[in-house]
Parts: C-alpha cells; sequence; structure tokens
C-alpha cells in the first residue's frame, strides 16, 4: 500500500521509514519489519534501521517470536504513551485503504 502523508508527520518523526514504523505499530499494534514492508511496498531495510533505533531508544520493545523479532510500543513510558495518542489521531486522517487490514 502507498500511504500519502503530509510532510509535518515526515518531518516530527525524522524520515518516511521512521513514521511507517510508527503507524504501522499503532495500527496493528505489533509487527516485524519484513511485515512492514510488505504493506507498504518498501524494502525492509529502513524500516529495520527505524525499529532498532527507537527500540534502543526506548519507544518501542521487542521480543522473538521463533526467528522474527516482534515490535510493540513501551506503554510502561508516559511519553510513549502520549505519542501513541498523536499516532492514532493522525491515523484517523488517513486514506481508508491504511486502516484497512492487511493480514498483519
Amino acid at each position: 500500500m502507498t500511504v500519502k502523508m503530509s510532510l509535518i508527520l515526515e518531518s516530527i518523526f525524522g524520515n518516511r521509514s521512521a513514521a511507517y514504523v510508527l503507524l504501522y505499530l499503532q495500527h496493528y499494534g505489533e509487527g516485524h519489519a519484513s511485515r512492514m514492508a510488505k504493506a507498504f511496498k518498501v524494502s525492509p531495510m529502513g524500516l529495520q534501521r527505524q525499529l532498532k533505533r527507537l527500540e534502543h531508544s526506548g519507544v518501542l520493545i521487542s521480543r522473538l517470536v521463533g526467528r522474527t523479532r516482534v515490535f510493540t510500543f513501551n506503554d510502561t513510558d508516559p511519553t510513549v504513551r502520549s505519542l501513541r495518542s498523536f499516532l492514532a489521531s493522525e491515523i484517523a486522517r488517513l486514506p481508508d485503504m491504511f486502516r484497512q487490514d492487511t493480514g498483519a
């Protein structure tokens, strides 16, 4: 899926890959790089870098499911909970295509 997001949103998160990661996880609750890449029709490499960066900074946490690293938000942090509220409002403004279930 191709998601047209505002330049402001990309600027806030630093780049499009970071915005994709955060929006995907807000919508689906959890995910891994290859599923996100398939959903957005992008290379998983940039998404993997952002997932690692966001985990390192404490925004995300991960766990292994088999050989796959699955990421979710670190909801123990109050700032992350505020970020999720913001993301939920942004998702409501995106095209319906984004909000459809992609089998994640």
